[in-house]
């Protein structure tokens, strides 16, 4: 996963996902319904990626994980950086990636993640 062009085809696999450039052109910020679930430089090296999570699993990712770092311009409290130079499991990225769009997901109205939610 640390693949950029994987990163960003998970990135974009979720629904209603948009990428973004706000920031200008170096930073890519992606979004569900409007929502920012993440960012990413991809011509930066190693490339960097914020991500939402829990706080408490933050704090844990970490200290667990030399690539992982409070979040680079975001509430260091809700954001992770991750640097993608190798160190970081491929499923672990992906986890994440997943996490954070769950973290946003769950923050929308009712009525949006109803309309976003797969028929069951």
């Amino acid at each position: 996963m640390n693949d950029i062009e994987a990163i960003h085809k998970t990135l974009l696999g979720f629904p209603e996902t948009t990428e973004e450039t706000p920031f200008g052109p170096e930073v890519l910020v992606y979004k569900v319904a409007g929502k920012m679930f993440a960012t990413m430089s991809p011509d930066e090296f190693p490339v960097r990626m914020n991500l939402k999570c829990d706080p408490e699993r933050a704090v844990e990712l970490r200290d667990e994980h030399p690539a992982i770092l409070p979040g680079y311009h975001m509430n260091k409290k809700h954001w992770n950086t991750l640097v993608l130079d190798g160190t970081l499991p491929d499923t672990l990225v992906s986890e994440l990636i997943g996490h954070s769009f769950d973290c946003v997901f769950r923050e929308l109205p009712a009525r949006t993640r109803n309309r976003l939610k797969p028929d069951e």
